[in-house]
């Protein structure tokens, strides 16, 4: 459904729906569904929730594209007081971010220091940072900001998003230079096809395509680990039969899942040894986040409407 997968996309960026639906408390209550929280506390309990459960967590605080140095910095100490909170709480869980949230808009030097202050802490707390990917405008930029951090950390991590055409080659050039610590998703916003592919059974193919990559024997000896983040059965079945057929154990990759999706795929992988990290994203930001996820897979629509009227 691409024309519903567009609507919800630019729905997403519309700011008048953005600053009016987290006002009523129905919209609120179908948000929970899929996010933890408006508070770190909220987030900090489901997560405690899953790793109860057998799963991991990666703590996601949203918002992005900041307009000022001041909303970056608090930004960047809502994160340090969650991995500050995460090691009390002895969780088993790393943050997630958007580099947009911590500045790129406005300065990428700014922006750099805002990441070497979180990673110092992650890095004292022996915990990880995972770099989400935003639209293809930030994709270079992106990149080339998570290998100058790599110079200096070694607990950092990307995200790329199968269905860009330049994926592959990304992923190459990671694994090949040693900083494959990568989160492999399908991609959740609306690229033109010059730059994207529209096809979904392309994208499926470009997301096992960079499955394999990152697994091979040479990658995997240069310290790549992939996270698969996908819901699609025919993914994760892929994996594991990829895997199984050339001997990779488990502990070689995870697979990542989001809040409140397919919770029973997630418990039944767990369950079978495998490592199932779960995105919980929290705070008062989620409008656009929850656009995002509805027309990331149309399954998610019937999550929504489900939620909407009652589990």
């Amino acid at each position: 459904m691409p024309a519903t997968r567009t609507a919800l996309i630019a729905l997403s960026s519309n700011q008048y729906l953005q600053n009016a639906l987290p006002r009523f408390p129905a919209s609120r209550r179908v948000a929970r569904r899929f996010v933890a929280g408006e508070g770190l506390e909220d987030a900090i309990v489901a997560v405690r929730a899953l790793n109860a459960r057998g799963l991991c967590g990666s703590l996601d605080h949203l918002g992005e594209n900041v307009t000022s140095e001041a909303e970056a910095a608090a930004a960047r100490d809502e994160y340090l007081r969650a991995l500050a909170t995460i090691k009390a709480a002895a969780l088993d869980c790393h943050v997630s971010l958007k580099l947009t949230q911590m500045g790129l808009d406005l300065d990428e030097e700014l922006c750099y220091e805002n990441m070497c202050r979180i990673l110092h802490e992650a890095a004292e707390l022996g915990n990880f940072v995972r770099i989400d990917m935003e639209g293809s405008a930030y994709v270079e930029r992106t990149i080339a900001l998570y290998r100058r951090l790599c110079l200096a950390y070694q607990n950092v991590g990307i995200v790329i998003q199968a269905y860009l055409r330049r994926s592959q080659a990304d992923v190459d050039r990671l694994v090949a230079d040693g900083v494959g610590r990568l989160r492999l998703c399908k991609g959740a916003y609306d690229e033109p096809p010059a730059i994207a592919y529209r096809a979904r059974e392309r994208v499926t193919r470009s997301l096992q395509e960079l499955a394999c990559t990152a697994l091979a024997p040479g990658a995997r000896e240069r310290g790549a680990y992939p996270g698969i983040a996908s819901h699609d059965e025919a993914v994760i079945n892929f994996v594991r039969a990829y895997a199984y057929q050339w001997g990779i154990p488990p502990s070689a990759y995870e697979f990542q899942m989001l809040y409140g999706i397919r919770r029973e795929l997630q418990a039944s992988l767990a369950r079978k040894g495998y490592k199932v990290r779960i995105y919980v994203p929290y705070g008062t930001h989620w409008y656009p986040y929850l656009m995002r996820r509805l027309a990331e897979r149309p399954a998610n629509l019937a999550f929504f409407l489900r939620a909407l009227f009652g589990d």
